[in-house]
């Protein structure tokens, strides 16, 4: 463990170097707990760590990375003890922290879950942030009254993305049998459809006009994992007393609306956050996501190397990802 290797992101005169390196124990932020990594995973906010100027990370050098799993090597804390399958997400993890791209971690305890029954720790990783996140936004809708309502209008947004692919899964794995999947390509209706999608839309089946203040009233509830215009756009078609989740923004972090469908259709907008929830959350969901592997073999997943991380970032940010991709991170 004198020297490991990590993906490394480096400012040298205002520019962005983001490359394998050896590196040591100290090169990695403070913890209670080291973790010998054994997977990772992308997601939409590690492409834009890696970028100029994307809000993510503020001071450099930084091992990015939001996610890992992998195996206590020591803890500080009596909580977790040396060989011990762990995971975290979230919190300050390869933003302010040094993360999960790389082949050893240290963390604080009260950001590590332990393995949940059930799971690997490839499992946990294919789920990642994303399947936390696409499980917690379902939660939020069951818990405004999707769960009493199998036949239900449910739109998914981005729905071949990495949390839309998970909450479309997730969503006919719990019996919901009228969930609609929005798309924006031709090649990923196969993909959403192949996960059970009922319906397959493209965004000129939202995008009515613009400015929309009401509209007629389209879905029961709305998974969104976008936000910008989508979302915008999709608030005046929600049905009366209906729900939409918020959780992403790949289409911007604006939203235009007005109050007619909060005051005359009872609309309901529900917060989805994933990074700096209560470890009581987390287990909630996780269990629920472990009682729910059976929808891992249906998962669009990729595996690649510490070393493919840039490429499949890139392809990321250019809209060309589908599904879920998992570092193996001793890769050859």
């Amino acid at each position: 463990m004198d020297h490991f290797k990590a993906m490394y992101l480096e400012e040298t005169k205002g520019q962005l170097e983001f490359a394998a390196k050896m590196i040591t124990l100290a090169d990695l932020s403070k913890g209670d707990v080291v973790i010998k990594v054994a997977y990772t995973s992308l997601n939409y906010k590690d492409m834009l760590a890696v970028q100029p100027k994307g809000g993510v990370i503020r001071n450099y050098p930084m091992v990015p990375g939001i996610d890992l799993a992998g195996t206590v090597v020591s803890s500080e804390s009596n909580d977790f003890v040396k060989g011990q399958e762990v995971l975290v997400t979230g919190y300050e993890m390869g933003m302010s922290h040094t993360g999960g791209f790389s082949q050893y971690a240290r963390v604080p305890k009260d950001w590590v879950v332990p393995l949940p029954e059930g799971l690997s720790l490839k499992d946990v990783m294919i789920y990642g942030t994303a399947g936390l996140t696409a499980m917690l936004s379902i939660l939020a809708l069951e818990n405004a009254g999707l769960s009493e309502r199998k036949e239900a209008r449910v739109l998914v947004t981005g729905a071949s993305g990495g949390v839309g692919s998970v909450a479309l899964a997730l969503l006919k794995e719990r019996g919901y049998r009228n969930v609609t999947a929005l798309i924006r390509k031709d090649y990923q209706e196969a993909v959403v459809k192949d996960l059970g999608a009922d319906q397959v839309i493209r965004p000129e089946a939202i995008f009515i006009k613009e400015n929309p203040l009401l509209l007629k009233e389209q879905y029961d509830y709305v998974l969104d994992t976008v936000g910008g215009d989508v979302a915008s756009h999709l608030i005046p078609q929600v049905a009366y007393d209906g729900v939409i989740s918020l959780c992403g923004n790949a289409a911007g972090i604006g939203l235009s609306t007005n109050v007619l469908p909060f005051i005359l259709r009872g609309v309901n907008l529900l917060g989805i956050d994933s990074v700096q929830i209560s470890q009581d959350k987390r287990l909630e969901a996780w269990t629920a996501l472990a009682d729910a592997k059976a929808i891992l073999a249906k998962l669009k997943t990729n595996t690649i190397s510490l070393g493919d991380i840039p490429e499949t970032l890139q392809a990321l940010k250019e809209g060309r990802h589908v599904g879920r991709t998992v570092v193996e991170v001793d890769y050859p």
